[in-house]
């Protein structure tokens, strides 16, 4: 990894400029969770003990390139306080008189927050002269926000050209733990993938069957490959116009030597509804006036055993509707051992995506994953394989 980290940079009397991720839910004005506000602190702290000024640059929303009251990031300047226990200033925009006269305002033992990146159209056009009005700003820049490095923007690619470079520490965990599981793993491997479609992880799933030992294949997805298989999924949520995609990936898999699991039986419904009345039955024999919604305690406990056997897991997606009881078993029963087999030290965890995130929060496991990821679009990318350009930019600034 050709990237430095705060250690590397002198950062004493200097400005900084951290490029975070602060794209919180908020709700009538409040933000109602505040895990990525919290992720952040750390590099926060370190920059300032190293008596550097922390400035702060982050998009929310998508505004595109204009000014939008709702999409300002004033409206959570005081959040951010509270979570930092640190005073928090506000910059009205990002660039220009407001930006530099705050910046020089900026008393130490203080964070300056700019107004939001994408009010200006260069954020996302990764423009240079935009890049240079951010850069004029500060002399060492630190992108500390992984979930946005998918994007070549300028606030997360050009910048990292301008100024030393380095990463934050919400960054450097993100991207030495997704080098854990997928650059140099301890093997066996497994991967779980899960989510309602295959073609939104065609690419996904290419990937990871040249590199895992086991793939699982759980939710909506798991109904295509059934179906691929000449198998009826009754009512069941699944593509059929890619089932051939699916007997290519299955074709692969075979060619690399990676064992697919597949649901062996399955829990079914007439309706997906809280409490409805569902039945277990052998993945082969859905009724036709059913639909899948879990995978089966059999199938639970192959995926188990497969954990067992690994060393290293990566799971994105739940393994089925995990949002309503009962279809919450498979998820849940996975969820449990795998942080069971962490907390013993014998599995190293980590966990990417929205869906995948609440699910192990709902089985009250997140805390005992090695590591989970925030990022979303940039963990799926990372996973495809795909080179990410805040991170090149990184990689090419440290070199």
């Amino acid at each position: 990894m050709g990237w430095k980290t705060l250690d590397d940079i002198d950062m004493d009397g200097k400005v900084v400029l951290i490029r975070v991720d602060l794209n919180v839910p908020v709700e009538d004005g409040r933000v109602t969770d505040t895990t990525r506000i919290e992720r952040i602190a750390p590099t926060i702290r370190d920059v300032m003990k190293k008596g550097g000024k922390p400035i702060l640059m982050a998009h929310f929303g998508r505004p595109k390139g204009e000014r939008v009251a709702s999409m300002s990031l004033s409206q959570i300047r005081e959040t951010v306080a509270e979570v930092l226990d640190l005073p928090v200033r506000f910059a009205e925009d990002c660039i220009g008189a407001p930006a530099k006269t705050a910046v020089s305002d900026l008393a130490e033992g203080e964070v300056l927050l700019l107004e939001n990146t994408r009010f200006h159209a260069g954020e996302e056009k990764n423009d240079a002269q935009f890049a240079a009005s951010l850069g004029a700003l500060g002399e060492v820049y630190v992108n500390d926000a992984f979930s946005a490095a998918h994007r070549a923007h300028a606030s997360t690619e050009a910048l990292a050209h301008l100024l030393p470079a380095a990463a934050g520490r919400l960054m450097e965990a993100e991207l030495k733990a997704l080098n854990a599981a997928l650059g140099d793993p301890h093997r066996p491997v497994v991967a779980m993938v899960g989510g309602a479609k295959v073609s939104t992880k065609l690419e996904l799933l290419g990937n990871l069957v040249r590199k895992v030992n086991t793939l699982v294949i759980g939710g909506g997805m798991a109904n295509t490959f059934l179906a691929a298989k000449g198998i009826d999924v009754g009512k069941s949520l699944a593509e059929h116009d890619m089932t051939d995609t699916a007997r290519e990936i299955m074709e692969k898999a075979e060619e690399a030597a990676c064992e697919i699991l597949l649901p062996t039986d399955v829990v079914c419904a007439t309706e997906f509804a809280a409490g409805a009345d569902s039945i277990t039955v052998a993945a082969d024999a859905c009724p036709l006036d059913c639909m899948i919604l879990d995978a089966g305690p059999q199938s639970v406990e192959r995926i188990n055993a497969a954990f067992e056997h690994a060393r290293t897991l990566i799971w994105n997606g739940p393994l089925g509707a995990f949002e309503i009881e009962p279809f919450d078993a498979a998820t849940n029963a996975a969820a449990r051992k795998a942080a069971e087999l962490t907390r013993e030290g014998k599995l190293t965890s980590v966990a990417g995506g929205g869906d995948t995130v609440a699910a192990l929060k709902k089985a009250g496991v997140a805390d005992d994953f090695s590591y989970i990821s925030t990022a979303g679009g940039a963990f799926l990318e990372w996973m495809e394989g795909k080179d990410l350009p805040g991170v090149v930019a990184l990689e090419k600034a440290g070199d």
